[in-house]
């Protein structure tokens, strides 16, 4: 099983980003998604994650300004990020629980990373 995430890039201060993150290879059953980031010198942080039936969560530091979607058929999450701000530079990596066999229990993958920079 692997995540492969994208999307990333350099955008000015208000600008906008999608970044998308598809599971591929052995997948039975896919739980949890979410988009997790880190900052230089910080540790890792939640963003948002939604669940299969489509219940969203934020980080209040992105609320209003990030969505959370997936297409379950594709086995894809995919954060779009509006009025981005510096301090939303770093890396951000997307994550799944999910079930690789049916006689597997959840496991947490992770994608590869993202850089996004916010700067003009």
């Amino acid at each position: 099983v692997q995540l492969q995430a994208s999307g990333g890039g350099l955008v000015q201060p208000g600008g906008s980003l999608r970044l998308s993150c598809a599971a591929s290879g052995s997948i039975f059953s896919v739980n949890f998604m979410g988009w997790y980031r880190q900052a230089p010198g910080k540790q890792r942080e939640l963003v948002a994650f939604i669940t299969p039936g489509g219940s969203t969560n934020y980080a209040d530091s992105v609320k209003g300004r990030f969505t959370i979607s997936r297409d379950n058929a594709k086995s894809t999450v995919y954060l779009q990020m509006n009025s981005l701000k510096p301090e939303d530079t770093a890396v951000y990596y997307c994550a799944a629980d999910l079930r690789a066999t049916v006689v597997r229990g959840f496991e947490r993958y992770w994608g590869q990373g993202t850089q996004v920079t916010v700067s003009s």
